[in-house]
Formats: C-alpha cells, structure tokens, sequence
C-alpha cells in the first residue's frame, strides 16, 4: 500500500519540477567566451578590471554569458600572438596591448608618441576610446574592439635615481613601446624591448637597470623589490601611455543572439573604457605606498627638466609624422585630434 505522505510529497516535487528546471536553466551559461591575456591572476588589470567585468556581463545576461579568463598565456603562444589569436579564432577574446605589434596600428599609436598623453588613466582611456571609433576603426577591423584605453602616466623605475637626463645616459631600460624607445632613446637611455612577464628575471640578471611602466604594473611583476627609484613626470602632458584593447573574433561576435549583443555592447565601449582608466588612477596610492614601506626613492622631474625632455624628444614625433605620411596617413590630423581628446576628458574628470 502506497503511503499517502510519500505520496503527497513526490506529487508536490514533480510540480515543482518544472519551475526548479526553469531557474537552472536561467543560470546556465548560454555562452561561454575564452578570454587570454598576458599577465598573471595576482595583476591589477585581471583583479580589478577584467574578472569584475567579466561577472558584470554574467549578471547582466541573467547568466547566459559566461567569459572564462585565461591569465600568463595559458592557452599558447606569446604576447605579440594575442591580437591574431583573436582574429582567427583560436581564442574567443583577447586582452592585449597594440604595441606588441610594432607598426601595425600606426593610427592607434599617436597616443604612444611622447608628452600627447594626460598623467591620470581616466583622461586617456577615455580620448583613446573615442579616437579609435572615430579614427583607428579601420585598423581594428579584422576583430571587435569591446573596449580600447590606455593607462595613467608611466614612470621610470630603476636601480639608480633618475632626476634629470643626464641620469639617463647608458642606463638600460625596458620600453613598453616603440615610440616610448624613440622618446627614450632621444633622451639618452639605452632601450631593450621585451614583455612585461620577462621584466624581473632581466633585472634581476642585470640585462636592464629599469623599466618603464605605470604603477599598476609593479607589484605584479615586483619591480618594487628589483629597483628602489621611481621617477614620475609631473602634470599633463606625460612621458607616454600606451594603448590596451580587448578585441573579440568577429564572427564570435556576430553569431551571438541579438539580446547577447546588445548586453556586450552596452558593457563594452566608453563605459568600459572610463572603469579601466579609473582602476589605474584609484591604485596608484596603494602601489606607491608599498614601494616607500621598502625604503624606495618616489621622485618627480622638475618643470624645467620636464621642459628639456619635451624638447628633446620632440625628432620622434617629427619622424612619426613623415612616416605614417608616407603611409597616406594625416598625421598631422591625428595628433591635434589626440590633443583636443586629452584636454576635453581632462577638464572634464
């Protein structure tokens, strides 16, 4: 004889059946994306910038996107692959930076020539996002940019104290960019180019005696146990920033369901853009203080030495423009639309 309570009870569980599927499907992922970047978990840019992006579009989907991160290129290859690893769909998204393809996004890379850039990331993140809707589309068009900033002021952090150019003379210094080891080398240093992952061992091997980055960078990377100066250039403009972006493989992108799209592109663009820039600004106080807790020299040029290194990296941009001319490119144009970006986000931060 059935008991009646058990019977009760597994009438009551087959009705609820159906709205207990409903709600596991709704937490499903619809789709999962694979995203690769460079730098470990412990980085600033994974913590505090992707892995919260990527849980604002899970919930934002109601679940149905879903992006997996691989960090320190655990799905293959090298750094300067990342952008092609995107385009032809090895990995759904990448995060990246356009520099580790020297010459390839000669638009994009107006905001890499010396003292065009804003000191705080929020100003250049924001004129570099709008630069490249307006003005780099083209060179972005074998992928989506969801999302294209550029950090805050970078620094010189090396073994030695830097206060003036003649400090630079010899010292060898890992550039992040091109143009930056134009500007560098036109002041003097001596640049070898590599990607951030390889920083500590080369310092510590004594290849270089510094590196050029922004303070987000250090403590991924313990720059601040391998060099005790850090050199700031005060105001705006700055030595340099460089241009990030985290592109997605079109069709990836275009076979999304219309819904997921428009999830992805409201979260994707300026709005991005101004939180990637602001992570860089809000932890710069935090970075600086671990450096000074281990007795570190936090230095900044004086105006007047600022005023001596703008004119002598003033031949790299003269070379950039004649350059990027003879690619058909109106630099001149660039640049003075680079300029009014950094002022307009500048005043208004």
């Amino acid at each position: 004889m059935i008991d009646r309570r058990k019977f009760l009870a597994s009438g009551a569980a087959l009705l609820a059946a159906p709205a207990l599927m409903k709600a596991t499907r709704a937490r499903a992922a619809e789709v999962t994306l694979k995203l690769h970047h460079f730098l470990p978990p412990v980085s600033n840019v994974h913590k505090h910038f992707l892995a919260p992006w990527a849980e604002e579009l899970k919930a934002a989907s109601d679940g149905r996107i879903e992006i997996q991160i691989f960090p320190a290129m655990q799905l293959g290859g090298a750094p300067p692959q990342l952008f092609d690893q995107a385009r032809d769909g090895v990995v759904d998204m990448v995060w990246t930076l356009a520099g580790y393809t020297p010459g390839r996004f000669p638009k994009l890379e107006t905001f890499d020539l010396p003292f065009v850039a804003a000191k705080r990331g929020v100003v250049n993140a924001q004129a570099i996002q709008e630069f490249a809707e307006k003005s780099a589309a083209d060179e972005l068009g074998e992928v989506r940019p969801l999302v294209v900033w550029a950090q805050d002021h970078g620094v010189i952090h090396s073994k030695r104290p830097v206060e003036t150019m003649a400090d630079l003379k010899g010292l060898k210094l890992r550039s992040p960019t091109r143009l930056a080891a134009e500007a560098l080398k036109a002041l003097g240093a001596t640049v070898v180019s590599m990607p951030v992952p390889q920083v500590p061992e080369a310092l510590a091997q004594g290849v270089i005696d510094g590196a050029v980055v922004p303070w987000e960078v250090v403590p991924s990377v313990k720059i601040h146990e391998l060099t005790g100066n850090h050199t700031q250039i005060p105001g705006t403009p700055t030595l340099y920033t460089t241009a990030f972006l985290v592109a997605m493989n079109k069709p990836k992108y275009e076979g999304l369901p219309d819904d997921l799209r428009a999830v992805l592109d409201e979260h994707s663009g300026q709005a991005a853009a101004k939180k990637a820039g602001q992570m860089f600004d809000d932890l710069n106080a935090e970075v600086i203080a671990m450096a000074e807790q281990r007795g570190n020299r936090i230095l900044t040029l004086a105006e007047d030495e600022k005023a001596k290194w703008i004119e002598a990296t003033k031949p790299v941009i003269d070379t950039w423009l004649a350059d990027v001319k003879g690619k058909g490119i109106e630099g001149e144009a660039l640049l003075e639309d680079a300029r009014a970006l950094v002022a307009k986000y500048d005043q208004a931060a």
